[in-house]
């Protein structure tokens, strides 16, 4: 194939990388493929529903991340993958799979992807999506509720539990590594301008 450029985006939950992701996409149409760190969470078919619901998502540890880098390693490559898929309202790996085809600039999100060395080494462009913590808590509790099924109760609890404080030991210490940082998220026209400009430029 000819040269891939990995773009790596990062920021807290509900920061606003989507945002960010879909606009870089709009801009390359057909030479982009997404992958989202989210899809690779663990599967957990020992557990009933009631046990999932408590697991600590916001650690590294929840995340298949080895098939994550493998996954990306293989599009760059040239080659198509399987990509699982992630059913958030039951807190399991579901039993399909999506299939992805190579394409020359690859962009992954996540808010931990970079918090693993192996992982962030791969990128060309680090961007890191800097957001107000309570802009992304009214943000996480509108998405959670809305599009995942979830109660505001759980939603709470979960982000005073362990999102809060996965975010402070794990994702904004993480922004050290960024290229960029993309503070007001996809609001930020002049930011988003720029970064197509230097996608094109390398490509």
């Amino acid at each position: 194939m000819e040269e891939v450029i990995i773009i790596g985006v990062a920021g807290g939950s509900a920061s606003g990388k989507t945002t960010v992701v879909n606009r870089l996409k709009e801009e390359f149409l057909g030479n982009v493929v997404l992958l989202c760190h989210d899809m690779y969470y663990k599967a957990h078919d020992d557990m009933p529903l009631e046990e999932r619901a408590k697991l600590n998502y916001d650690h590294p540890n929840a995340f298949d991340t080895e098939r994550f880098i493998n996954d990306i390693a293989s599009l760059k490559n040239g080659n198509s993958i399987e990509r699982p898929v992630y059913d958030f309202s039951n807190h399991n790996r579901s039993a399909e799979t999506v299939s992805v085809h190579p394409a020359k600039v690859i962009i992954i999100d996540g808010f931990l992807i970079f918090e693993n060395p192996t992982l962030r080494n791969m990128m060309d462009i680090k961007i890191y999506v800097d957001t107000d913590a309570d802009e992304r808590i009214i943000r996480r509790i509108l998405r959670d509720v809305e599009e995942r099924g979830r109660s505001l109760e759980s939603v709470i609890n979960q982000y005073i539990t362990t999102v809060k404080p996965m975010h402070e030991e794990f994702v904004e210490p993480s922004k050290k590594y960024a290229d960029i940082i993309v503070p007001r998220g996809g609001r930020n026209e002049v930011a988003i301008e720029m970064l197509v400009e230097r996608i094109k430029a390398f490509l």
